[in-house]
């Protein structure tokens, strides 16, 4: 186990919904978080119509998550599975799903549903190739 998650508890959130590690997260009631998450720094979840984010799923910093868009008038639910790797400054847009193990380059814009054990980037995301190999983590 990595001697950072040998503590790991479910955050908590101040009265503007922020964290003590500088993410927040808008209507974090509907935040469904399983363990040994990692959230970067700056990176803004808006969870109105829920979002959850599965076991050892890694958020780099100044990411966004969306489960309602107001200038498309889009909302629905975001889900990211178990193992998957959301890269900087990346934005998931609603009622999308990222699949078990699948990584999200940088810079990416998530419009739409991602199967599991792929690398996808780019604006608008792209799958680059499948993952022959499926990522493993250390079981905690």
């Amino acid at each position: 186990m990595e001697k950072r998650f040998k503590s790991w508890k479910q955050p908590k959130f101040n009265k503007n919904g922020e964290t003590k590690w500088g993410w927040r997260c808008q209507h974090h009631k509907n935040l469904k978080l399983g363990s040994f998450v990692d959230i970067g720094s700056f990176t803004y979840i808006n969870a109105e119509y829920g979002v959850e984010l599965e076991k050892n799923v890694q958020i780099g910093s100044h990411c966004s998550i969306y489960s309602i868009s107001t200038i498309d008038k889009k909302h629905g639910s975001v889900l990211i599975k178990e193992n998957a790797c959301i890269g900087t400054h990346s934005v998931v847009m609603p009622d999308v799903k990222v699949g078990k193990n699948s990584i999200i380059g940088a810079f990416s814009f998530v419009n739409k549903d991602i199967p599991d054990n792929v690398l996808a980037y780019g604006i608008p995301v792209k799958i680059a190739k499948r993952l022959k190999k499926k990522r493993s983590f250390p079981s905690f």
